[in-house]
């Protein structure tokens, strides 16, 4: 895999992501830091990291389970959002930012982990081979 990570357009979209989830959660009340100030930064810094770490390893699949646990991280910061619009935190504009690139970047994620299994079942002859 010789592709650098920083390479990647969704992990550059997570960067994204992770900033924009900085700005907003930058206005919650103070009683929220310990809260979901703090799980909504986690869920999105955990995407980035996990995409690099995924591009780090050595074979295909160990990339698709890094993958799978950043997908899984965009699907943790869905709930946060609901939650947070709904008691009020952040400005509508700033949570629809933060939930359109989240949205973009699950697509995209989905995408790059089809791709590696049908890979994979190409190398392994599942797929293509006739009858």
């Amino acid at each position: 895999m010789a592709q650098d990570y920083r390479d990647l357009i969704v992990w550059q979209k997570a960067i994204e992501l992770t900033v924009a989830v900085y700005r907003l959660t930058k206005g919650f009340l103070k009683e929220e830091i310990y809260g979901l100030t703090s799980q909504m930064r986690r869920a999105a810094i955990s995407i980035a990291s996990n995409i690099a770490e995924g591009r780090g390893r050595i074979t295909s699949g160990e990339l698709r389970q890094f993958l799978g646990l950043a997908q899984g991280s965009t699907y943790e910061l869905q709930p946060q959002l609901i939650v947070a619009s709904k008691i009020g935190l952040g400005s509508e504009d700033a949570l629809h930012e933060v939930e359109s690139i989240s949205n973009e970047i699950s697509k995209m994620l989905g995408s790059f982990i089809q791709t590696l299994s049908t890979a994979a079942k190409i190398e392994r002859g599942v797929v293509g081979a006739r009858s």
